[in-house]
């Protein structure tokens, strides 16, 4: 049974997502939050799987939440819900810590799905809006990038497969696109994957594909 927190101030927003995930068998939808500071608050009293985190609430947004959440490191997975594809503030709540974000108005499939690809550790990093969005927001954050002499030590022990697959991670590539692409089997990217992460000690495919694009291993556009 997967655990599930919805944030959102909109009460017809909270109310559709709970319905549509009470009414799965692997849901159960234990408590939702009408702004960034309920959400904390609801997550330390719940201890949930994932939090539908909305960005635009009141007393404090979603990107803030989700940095206080991720840094309380209780386990708790933050899926962004957005309303348009190109959300100015998408970007900046993936590099809070979010482990995906979904559109609004994904379908009842789409919804259980993400959660469950959250909730099972992975990040929902779609190879079509998500590297979108990252790359878009990526050009319009370069001064947050990570500084051009910093570059290679950051990345420098990594080994040329794993490099390699950084950059399939940032292009939206799940293992298994991965793994045909590089013509290995599945568990070796997942062993690649693991090790990207920890030299480089990130969460998950979301940070990494967000690290490599600050670090410029890929080109945005």
């Amino acid at each position: 049974m997967i655990r599930v927190l919805v944030a959102d101030d909109q009460m017809m927003v909270r109310e559709g997502f709970s319905v549509l995930l009470n009414a799965m068998p692997d849901f159960e939808v234990v408590g939702e939050a009408v702004n960034g500071v309920e959400a904390i608050a609801k997550v330390r009293e719940l201890r949930p799987d994932v939090v539908l985190m909305d960005i635009r609430m009141p007393e404090l947004n979603g990107i803030e939440a989700t940095r206080e959440i991720v840094a309380a490191d209780a386990g708790t997975k933050v899926l962004v819900l957005t309303t348009f594809d190109l959300d100015e503030y998408v970007y900046q709540a993936l590099r809070a810590g979010a482990s995906g974000f979904l559109l609004k108005d994904a379908s009842a499939r789409e919804l259980a799905d993400g959660v469950r690809v959250v909730a099972s550790g992975e990040a929902l990093l779609a190879p079509t809006v998500t590297r979108r969005l990252i790359t878009e927001f990526a050009k319009l954050s370069e001064t947050s990038r990570i500084p051009a002499g910093r570059q290679a030590g950051a990345y420098g022990e990594l080994t040329e497969r794993e490099t390699e697959v950084l950059v399939l991670i940032a292009q939206g590539l799940s293992n298994i696109e991965i793994a045909e692409r590089l013509v290995v089997a599945e568990s070796t990217i997942k062993t690649h994957v693991s090790r990207v992460l920890v030299k480089l000690g990130l969460r998950d495919r979301t940070q990494a594909a967000v690290f490599a694009y600050e670090a410029r291993l890929v080109t945005p556009g």
